[in-house]
């Protein structure tokens, strides 16, 4: 069986677009979602999804896409290995290529051979030597990717979360989540509001205040903070508890993350 190979990149474009590129990877990822577009290139074998709770599976030569906090998983066999590069795509980034239109990509896997091939083109720029085309080449496979495929419904119809809920996420501190307290705010007991909150974010508390941790540890292993100080800051028990769920919700360790800067 193959090893697994996880690599993560920054292009300083747009607010930094990321990508990760992942060879024999086999390991599930949970239930999260994104601030951004997510555009997926599958390499090798059959990349499953749970997106909004639809199962889908994108095969070899197709490009998945997900739409900014559109929940999603990614439940994978580690017998049935695949390979893919990845692109985090700023929101503003695609509008700008939509010619500064909002767009929603409705279709969630791509089936274009031309689109693929532009876009493999850019990941190994990116991969490769390091030297990057001209922002102009490096929008124009996105451009059509959102010209083919893009509906111009504004992406805010697509968000689940209510208001009283967006207050909540808003206030509360991710490593200080209290399911009691939230549950009396709410006036309810925990058990509905557990499946309230799940309803309205389409995630766990659990698995929401975790990703919103790792999202938040992002930014700290930019300053270069060292990983005991990251984890107990945020709440994990030591550096091997939040490295564990770092790689389980990005696809990489932190040290490959921090390599990437």
């Amino acid at each position: 069986m193959k090893d697994s190979l996880s690599k993560y990149y920054r292009i300083p474009l747009f607010g930094d677009v990321e990508a990760l590129y992942a060879a024999g990877h086999g390991t599930s990822f949970p239930a999260h979602y994104h601030d951004t577009f997510n555009v997926s290139l599958i390499y090798e074998g059959i990349f499953p999804a749970k997106i909004d709770g639809r199962e889908i599976a994108a095969t070899a030569g197709s490009i998945m896409v997900t739409n900014p906090r559109e929940i999603h998983a990614n439940p994978c066999d580690k017998r049935s290995r695949v390979s893919f590069f990845t692109f985090y795509l700023p929101a503003d980034f695609i509008t700008h290529c939509n010619g500064g239109r909002a767009v929603v990509f409705n279709s969630k896997v791509i089936g274009d051979a031309a689109l693929f091939a532009g876009l493999h083109d850019l990941s190994l720029c990116i991969g490769g030597s390091g030297v990057l085309p001209s922002e102009e080449a490096i929008r124009y496979p996105f451009c059509e990717l959102a010209r083919r495929y893009g509906s111009d419904r504004p992406a805010a119809e697509n968000l689940r979360t209510g208001r009283l809920f967006q207050e909540l996420l808003a206030e509360v501190n991710p490593a200080k989540f209290s399911l009691e307290a939230a549950a009396v705010r709410f006036g309810m007991d925990k058990y509905k509001f557990l499946r309230l909150f799940k309803d309205q974010t389409g995630l766990t508390p659990n698995n929401y205040f975790i990703f919103k941790r790792i999202e938040r540890s992002k930014s700290l292993l930019d300053k270069g903070h060292d990983l005991l100080t990251i984890a107990i800051d945020l709440g994990f028990y030591d550096a091997a508890h939040f490295s564990n769920h770092f790689k389980k919700f990005t696809g990489v360790s932190p040290g490959a993350y921090i390599q990437s800067l």
